[in-house]
């Protein structure tokens, strides 16, 4: 099972339910999500005026931009692998 990110529109329909007041569980199911990830949802989305759709999706793309990358094999690196092999 792969792990499908938040869409604009499944962000704004978590607000729009929220002010409702109807329960995360509910939420979740109606849109086809586990409650746990909409639990981390708002746990990590939620400012100081509460669930906002457009501030959620401005956090989740920071963090996306800042997480560590995979470091990819450049030309340098190859030439300290290679000079390492032959010491040895």
């Amino acid at each position: 099972m792969s792990y499908k990110h938040l869409r604009p529109e499944e962000r704004h329909y978590i607000e729009i339910e929220l002010k409702k007041g109807i329960s995360q569980n509910k939420i979740a199911n109606s849109l086809g999500r586990s409650q746990s990830s909409l639990s981390r949802e708002l746990s990590r989305n939620k400012g100081k005026r509460g669930y906002r759709h457009k501030q959620a999706g401005e956090l989740a793309q920071e963090r996306h931009k800042n997480k560590p990358k995979r470091v990819k094999l450049t030309s340098d690196i190859k030439g300290l692998i290679n000079n390492h092999s032959e010491k040895d």
